[in-house]
């Protein structure tokens, strides 16, 4: 039996980003895009050399951006978030101008000083998903309000 070292090697951490299909993205901390793996591409539709060096306004749409960077500069400076946890649920572009949703969570990475380095994003494109789920919504109410209405009718019925 062969001694093998039961840790991954950075070979193997780099295959799961490079090929994972959800979007791995890190920014540093002044929101530069410094990994671009082939699920962002995927989802995006930017290959890594459009997106690298870019900031995340590449991917964000105008009228978010104050909102997002005003977060960014939060975590930035605090190296705290609850989208470690939670899910976060936004919308997006891709470079066609194709309005998409997603959800990620974020994760604050250090340098070895301890000092925070920016963040990577693991995001999944939800645009079906959050379609479905809208139109069971809108499905759901229509039915409701249906079946209100009958019951007036049925009341007025009854009492007329």
């Amino acid at each position: 039996m062969r001694d093998v070292d039961s840790r991954p090697s950075e070979q193997v951490y780099r295959q799961i980003v490079d090929k994972a299909r959800d979007a791995i993205i890190f920014a540093d901390v002044d929101g530069v895009i410094r990994l671009w793996n082939s699920g962002a591409e995927a989802i995006f539709g930017y290959h890594a050399d459009e997106a690298l060096g870019k900031t995340l306004d590449l991917i964000i749409p105008e009228r978010f951006q104050e909102r997002h960077w005003d977060g960014y500069r939060n975590v930035m400076a605090t190296g705290v978030t609850k989208y470690t946890d939670d899910m976060l649920a936004v919308p997006s572009v891709k470079n066609d101008g194709t309005r998409i949703s997603l959800e990620f969570t974020i994760v604050p990475l250090e340098g070895s000083d301890g000092a925070l380095q920016g963040v990577a994003a693991i995001v999944r494109d939800i645009t079906e998903r959050f379609g479905q789920e809208r139109a069971t919504a809108k499905r759901i109410s229509e039915l409701e309000d249906r079946l209100a209405s009958q019951d007036t009718s049925d009341a007025v019925e009854k009492n007329g």
